[in-house]
């Protein structure tokens, strides 16, 4: 369907679509550059001319240190990011629960992914089914190949509901929004989990009652008095915030319109070959996200699963709608998905 045919705006809605896709790739691949620059400009200032003097433009071959810092930031940090974050996604498959499947299912797998692929347009990744009650689907790709996380749960769904999740995650795969995601997780990643810690410095509580306290120094572990004071955990957490801004706003951003905006072209995408499609990515995405099973799903895959499985906390922190889930049902629901 070209964007001419497209009802949802036509070209424009296409122009819309690639500039929002453009700034969120952007954003994201800012985030592991800021965190390299973050040491390194400042050395590179420290060691400058107006510094210690031991770098010099002439040493650089004209280039000011500061300027020269600043291309080695992007350079490591885009670099890093790409290699680390296929062996961080392989390394954290590898710890998941296998399913134990027959040979008979396992082949079955196999067999309706390659043939799903096919349609797709993509190469079969290699398929890792995990025991999971969580229903989802992951997709990572990367200079070892595209990789394809299914849960015994999902599995379990009608055929139309499984196909429907599966092709959702192949369709990532085809728009390359998986590789860009699986390239950027560990900036993300360490983003994301420092921003957790900030958090949870601020809002430490310290109002415990008298009797915990009696009850704590009754079993040795609890002194007389807070050797900490509660203040000094909100300052250090505000502290750790103010120098993390630079780097999580672009995270954040990027969650929103890449992330976020790449699983609802996928959502489109799927609708467009069909009523049966449609519906059938609706029942997934909706049993996904009711279904028990959330903390069974690994927090490292979540950017690259079908739906978002992340706590009301570290969705907080990753500045993601709660509603995500809800808005792409509206639109799978909606005419606008045709």
């Amino acid at each position: 369907m070209s964007d001419s045919d497209d009802p949802r705006g036509g070209s424009d809605f296409g122009r819309r679509v690639r500039l929002r896709r453009a700034v969120g790739a952007l954003a994201l691949a800012a985030v592991p550059a800021l965190l390299v620059a973050a040491p390194l400009v400042p050395l590179a200032v420290l060691l400058g001319p107006a510094g210690l003097g031991v770098l010099t433009p002439a040493a650089l071959g004209g280039i000011p240190p500061v300027v020269a810092a600043a291309f080695a930031a992007v350079a490591l940090g885009l670099g890093g990011s790409a290699l680390a974050g296929p062996v961080l996604a392989d390394r954290r498959i590898a710890r998941l629960p296998p399913a134990d499947l027959d040979d008979r299912h396992e082949a079955f797998v196999d067999d309706r992914v390659s043939t799903l692929a096919e349609a797709v347009g993509v190469d079969a990744p290699t398929v890792t089914v995990v025991r999971a009650d969580a229903a989802n689907v992951a997709v990572a790709d990367g200079f070892r190949g595209g990789r394809l996380v299914v849960s015994t749960r999902l599995l379990a769904l009608p055929a139309a509901d499984r196909d429907a999740a599966l092709r959702h995650a192949l369709v990532r795969l085809r728009t390359r929004e998986a590789a860009v995601t699986t390239a950027l997780l560990p900036a993300l990643a360490l983003v994301e989990t420092v921003a957790l810690l900030a958090t949870l410095l601020v809002g430490r509580c310290a109002d415990r009652t008298a009797a915990d306290r009696r009850v704590n120094r009754i079993h040795g572990y609890e002194p007389e008095e807070d050797r900490v004071p509660p203040r000094a955990y909100t300052v250090a957490g505000v502290l750790l915030w103010l120098l993390l801004l630079p780097a999580w706003v672009p995270a954040a951003v990027g969650d929103r319109l890449y992330v976020g905006g790449g699983r609802r072209d996928a959502d489109a995408a799927v609708a467009r070959l069909g009523t049966a499609e449609r519906d059938g990515l609706g029942n997934a995405v909706a049993f996904a996200g009711d279904a028990a099973g959330a903390a069974d799903w690994p927090p490292l895959l979540d950017r690259l699963s079908l739906a978002s499985m992340a706590d009301a906390e570290t969705g907080r922190v990753r500045g993601t709608s709660r509603q995500e889930a809800r808005f792409r049902l509206a639109l799978l629901r909606s005419k606008r998905s045709l």
